[in-house]
């Protein structure tokens, strides 16, 4: 199990890696919330140790910028905010568990290993459902914002590869890999022109762009960054 802890009290945070790490835990950790969030976007972690009360960007946000770019790593909300009105903020808020503070490391461990049992036993996904995209496997329809997206094939498979890795940027060759299942040959702009497509398709008429090209990296799909 790999974790990312999200705490700005150092002595805390040594405290909880130094403990689970004893329990075989891969533990990093961060102090900042804006660096967090984009250590968090990553698909490395199993699972997210967030505290309420970050610099830079508050513990809640990190978690409502995170759900709504679609990634559904387990989050633990680990703070000293005990209220019940509190502890539900934290849940509404797109957290899978609160734990408040002061705790004891083996039931936090425990929580840790029940969130990864209820992802590991999920039923497949049917409906993919990023920012305002509603993706129906089934029925192979797009939506956006309720506005139906009619879709070629290939652009379906390029912008549910982009959901399903949802934050992340995704380079030419893992588009090329997914999506056309053979490498066709990089200097071609076949990847270029369906991008192209897909965006005129899933912008067009809407208020904010999803697909973002990071230059000398790939695509990704996200909301605009965050500063």
């Amino acid at each position: 199990m790999r974790v990312l802890v999200i705490e700005d009290d150092r002595d805390v945070a040594a405290y909880l890696q130094r403990g689970l790490q004893e329990l075989g835990v891969v533990v990093d950790c961060v102090a900042d919330g804006t660096d967090g969030l984009h250590l968090a976007r990553g698909p490395e972690y199993d699972a997210l140790i967030i505290d309420r009360m970050l610099p830079g960007l508050d513990g809640l946000e990190v978690i409502r910028h995170l759900r709504g770019e679609g990634v559904r790593t387990p989050i633990l909300i680990l703070s000293a905010l005990s209220h019940v009105d509190e502890r539900i903020r934290g849940l509404r808020a797109g957290g899978d568990d609160y734990v408040t503070k002061p705790y004891v490391l083996a039931e936090l461990h425990a929580r840790l290993e029940a969130l990864l049992r209820r992802r590991d036993n999920a039923a497949p996904q049917s409906v993919l459902r990023v920012l305002d995209i509603e993706m129906d496997l089934n029925a192979r329809t797009v939506r956006r914002d309720g506005v139906p997206i009619p879709l070629h094939p290939r652009e379906f498979r390029l912008l549910e590869y982009l959901m399903r890795h949802a934050g992340q940027v995704v380079t030419r060759a893992m588009l090329r890999e997914a999506v056309w299942d053979y490498h066709f040959h990089p200097q071609t702009n076949t990847l270029d022109v369906h991008v192209s497509r897909l965006r005129q398709k899933i912008e067009k008429g809407f208020p904010s762009p999803v697909i973002h090209t990071v230059r000398g990296a790939g695509y990704c799909l996200r909301h605009a960054p965050v500063n």
